[in-house]
């Protein structure tokens, strides 16, 4: 069984080839792509050659971790069944190709436990749950910390950025404010309000989430952060991230990382989506057909515009 695939030969050289499945097992799905989503921080760190090392890296590569499409076969060790619509977190079904993440493909082989039932009424915005499970780890401390401040100060408004707004605006809270730098991405906020850093007056915020991926952010933050008050970095980062201490000291600040997203967390805004408290319409801006992904990429990565790209995979299979 074969597929098409996008697969990152090495920095900056991608194409779509034909890739030989791995042959699937009784536990396994075999599913059919409709779409999957391109990640502009850590795809784009593969892209770019500055992704920080971890195991599994190295190319040739499949990447991708936001792909949504239909069960169309089931090992008799599966609780999933034919005709399901699932999320799909990534998957490593190409042989000697690695799978970092292995979602961008027509079809994947994948273990039943991995996938995810969605309602179909979400479409092509299915794609988004990662990123929203992303933002929902991060406000809930992952399980592990409690209580933790909601959000008062966003840093970026790409679509994590986005999420986290919404999050903390449908939970009830006071909407919090969010820094952008880009006019462009500065427009589409709802219910809350986005301004550029060097108009913030406020020296009060109790907690500050970054989401810009700039290593230099906490520096940039602290002034503006109450005392005891908390940075969480929910960014990914390539570069070491360091800070002036004096600043942090006086205000007695703690900084925190927001790890992964966990199966908890895709569950909660799984819920949050079907119950309609959590709304992801207006996040996607850009969609291509899975064939033309080599420009797409191009613009998911260079087009402050293109908030989250989608790769068309039907009639692929």
């Amino acid at each position: 069984m074969k597929t098409a695939a996008v697969v990152m030969q090495a920095p900056q050289e991608l194409v779509v080839d034909e890739l030989e499945l791995d042959a699937a097992g009784a536990n396994d799905l075999i599913v059919d792509i409709e779409w999957s989503g391109i990640s502009t921080g850590t795809e784009k760190l593969l892209w770019t050659g500055r992704m920080p090392t971890f195991p599994g890296m190295g190319y040739p590569l499949v990447p991708g971790y936001e792909s949504v499409g239909q069960v169309v076969a089931a090992g008799p060790g599966a609780r999933h069944r034919v005709g399901d619509r699932v999320f799909v977190p990534g998957a490593r079904c190409f042989g000697p190709v690695r799978g970092l993440f292995g979602g961008a493909a027509a079809r994947l082989v994948v273990g039943d436990e991995r996938v995810y039932n969605v309602d179909a009424a979400l479409g092509e915005s299915a794609v988004l749950l990662a990123l929203a499970a992303t933002a929902y780890h991060a406000v809930s401390g992952g399980g592990k910390r409690q209580p933790v401040n909601a959000p008062d100060l966003i840093i970026g408004h790409g679509v994590l950025g986005r999420l986290l707004a919404r999050l903390t605006v449908a939970a009830g809270l006071p909407p919090p404010t969010v820094w952008e730098l880009d006019p462009v991405r500065s427009e589409g906020a709802r219910g809350y309000e986005v301004i550029g850093p060097d108009s913030d007056k406020r020296r009060d915020y109790r907690a500050v989430y970054d989401v810009s991926g700039d290593v230099r952010i906490i520096d940039k933050a602290m002034p503006h952060l109450a005392k005891g008050g908390e940075i969480v970095l929910a960014g990914f980062y390539a570069d070491p991230l360091s800070f002036d201490f004096a600043p942090a000291f006086t205000r007695e600040a703690s900084v925190r990382a927001a790890a992964e997203w966990q199966r908890a967390d895709m569950l909660a805004v799984r819920q949050l989506t079907d119950e309609g408290r959590l709304d992801l319409t207006g996040l996607i801006t850009h969609r291509e057909r899975a064939e033309h992904a080599r420009g797409a990429y191009r613009t998911a990565f260079s087009d402050a515009a293109c908030l989250k790209m989608v790769l068309d995979w039907k009639g692929c299979q």
